[in-house]
């Protein structure tokens, strides 16, 4: 019998929905797909649709990792399904994607969306320092801004769809259009990074699964690092170096080289300049998100003070 997904980890970008689709993966009552961000119900998210640079990044993924552009190859995800109550998927696009939530609602009726939420601000600069680790040129945060908000260019690339991933006020707009309420359920990344156990049963309870399975939340899932010399690891990247020492280095001296040419993400941090910028950007939007999730988000506007933290995926 053919297997659907019956759930999606509908996003955000950024926001520790690799490490929920890990911990989603060891409840026995749930199946992920293998393969993380398949992109099926993206349209957007085709390869015609890329930059030149990102293309050339994507068509590298592509056999194993997506985007799956074909009905039959995306069904073929969920193979490995066998009688767990919960079926789905992990792709961060959807909810910011205008289509998926009608593509979703056409193809899987009576589907469950589940969502994780960050501050857009924070959530802007952990994007950006993952751009770092590819992109075409080395550039300030600054003047990455500048180029993400002057851009019309609606090609993927790094500075798009970067600052609109985090318009979630317009996006939860699209998805109730389409789902009941009581399909879709929104979680914060603060809760989840506070209180994983907590809002883990709430997703289980949601999922109709077992509330009282507890995953091992000991494993961390795509730490946060960008490249101290962005030239070096363009050097490396060229001479194919760092890809075959790591399959043969031992595990210790792999950690010893990661330290010597990463740095943690936790580590950058903006301008009070940048931002007031970004708050102003988003300030309307996490209004209107407030006032759809009957939740006080005004500390997503507060000035900032320390500087905001990447975080990790």
């Amino acid at each position: 019998m053919t297997k659907f997904p019956n759930f999606f980890l509908a996003g955000a970008p950024k926001a520790g929905t690799t490490a929920l689709y890990n911990y989603l993966g060891q409840h026995p009552e749930i199946y992920m797909s293998p393969v993380k961000e398949p992109n099926f119900f993206a349209e957007e998210l085709r390869l015609a649709n890329f930059s030149d640079h990102f293309r050339k990044l994507a068509e590298a993924r592509v056999p194993t990792r997506g985007p799956v552009s074909e009905w039959a190859d995306y069904l073929k995800l969920f193979e490995g399904a066998r009688d767990e109550k919960a079926i789905g998927e992990a792709s961060v696009s959807y909810f910011w994607e205008k289509n998926a939530p009608r593509a979703i609602s056409t193809k899987i009726v009576m589907a469950k969306i589940l969502v994780i939420l960050r501050n857009p601000v924070e959530r802007a600069l952990s994007q950006f320092s993952h751009m770092a680790s590819f992109a075409e040129k080395p550039m300030r945060f600054s003047e990455y801004l500048d180029r993400a908000m002057e851009s019309r260019d609606t090609r993927i690339s790094e500075f798009y769809p970067c600052l609109n991933y985090g318009l979630y006020g317009e996006q939860l707009e699209r998805y109730r259009a389409f789902f009941d309420a009581d399909r879709i359920r929104i979680h914060l990344y603060e809760d989840f990074r506070n209180e994983p156990k907590h809002v883990l049963q709430k997703i289980f309870r949601f999922l109709e699964v077992d509330p009282n399975f507890e995953p091992d939340l000991s494993a961390r899932h795509m730490e946060s690092a960008v490249p101290r010399s962005y030239f070096l690891k363009k050097a490396l990247d060229r001479l194919g170096i760092r890809e075959t020492l790591r399959g043969r280095l031992p595990p210790e001296i792999r950690r010893y080289v990661r330290k010597a040419t990463l740095r943690p993400r936790e580590e950058l941090t903006m301008t009070p300049d940048d931002h007031a910028r970004l708050v102003d950007f988003y300030r309307e939007d996490i209004g209107k998100l407030s006032e759809m999730l009957q939740r006080d988000l005004s500390s997503w506007l507060a000035a900032h003070q320390t500087g905001a933290r990447t975080g990790r995926r």
